[in-house]
């Protein structure tokens, strides 16, 4: 591929599915991305969402590493808030042995769900405001060579030295990421606004590190590709009534697509969902090339990682293998 192209999968529970259901169709998407080239897949860390079933990601990523052979796995992310490193470290050092040179460790700063559930999972309160900094440092020095926790040691975790990425929506992680070196990721395929800030201002800032030399960027888009645009758009309208329930805080599966879409969603609700959403790759293979190049061309992106946010297991499938095939036609466009 022209560039790398990766997968994020939430491992979604769509409406008339169960968990088990998601696990399956999440191995079955991370065999098909192997198959078609893709650099590596990352599942998210949520809770309490009756939608996704990766909110135990190291579990998750288990599964994913044992279904394939050599894609890479990882997290896209894991929120470190909610977390004490040295477990973070361990379970992502059992991976590291178990998939040699195949796992990444994407971290986040948001809890990935509400205040109740950020409650319910007894990290850091009454703690610091913002350890997060510290907390990436704590987790490097628990997954170096030489231990720089002493006198605690993370085992497994120790010396596999696991890739660490920092992801965000926002400016902090971008200033971040550059201060330590390390590589970055953004969250455009759901919070656009300050996508070409924060790049501007992470590869501004960066400075190299053991991990990285160089800056090296990957921004998120949503994709929806199918035979026709007519198709894809069908197809995408889950994510766009997704949308419409997360800000109404209506928790529910992830919902099957409809033909009418203003009969699941409000006319008043589009320009919110579309301004989220204006990234988003729906169409054709040849509608989609021409705005993935356009995508590149505007962030200079070191490697696009898609969200494939689609309710029937097939179409998802079919979507990854006509994705896939856009490297072909980005020399064309």
């Amino acid at each position: 591929m022209s560039i790398p192209f990766s997968i994020l999968d939430l491992a979604p529970i769509g409406d008339g599915q169960t968990v088990a259901d998601a696990i399956t169709n999440s191995k079955a998407l991370a065999q098909s991305a192997e198959a078609n080239g893709y650099q590596r897949i990352w599942l998210a860390e949520h809770h309490g969402m009756r939608g996704i079933a990766s909110a135990a990601t190291a579990v998750m990523l288990a599964a994913i590493g044992g279904a394939t052979h050599k894609i890479r796995i990882g997290s896209g992310g894991v929120m470190l808030p909610n977390h004490a490193p040295l477990v973070i470290a361990e379970q992502f050092g059992t991976l590291a042995e178990m998939f040699p040179g195949r796992v990444d460790l994407g971290l986040g700063r948001a809890p990935g769900t509400d205040m109740a559930t950020a409650r319910a999972l007894r990290r850091n309160l009454g703690g610091p405001v913002d350890s997060y900094p510290e907390d990436v440092e704590e987790l490097q020095g628990y997954l170096a060579d030489e231990n720089k926790i002493k006198p605690i040691i993370a085992m497994p975790g120790q010396g596999t030295k696991v890739p660490i990425w920092l992801l965000g929506s926002s400016l902090y992680s971008a200033q971040l990421a550059a201060h330590m070196g390390l590589p970055f990721s953004f969250a455009s395929h759901f919070a656009p606004e300050m996508l070409l800030e924060a790049l501007n201002i992470y590869r501004a800032n960066f400075r190299p590190s053991e991990q990285l030399d160089k800056p090296y960027v990957s921004a998120g888009v949503m994709a929806s590709v199918a035979e026709t645009d007519e198709v894809a758009k069908y197809h995408f309208t889950s994510a766009q009534i997704k949308f419409a329930h997360l800000r109404r805080n209506a928790n529910r599966p992830f919902p099957a697509p409809v033909k009418d879409l203003q009969s699941a969603v409000a006319a008043a609700e589009m320009p919110m969902i579309n301004q989220a959403l204006r990234y988003a790759m729906v169409g054709a293979p040849d509608t989609v090339a021409k705005r993935l190049e356009q995508f590149i061309e505007l962030t200079g992106v070191d490697e696009v990682i898609f969200s494939f946010p689609l309710h029937d297991p097939k179409a998802r499938l079919k979507a990854v293998e006509l994705t896939a095939g856009l490297d072909l036609m980005l020399k064309q466009v």
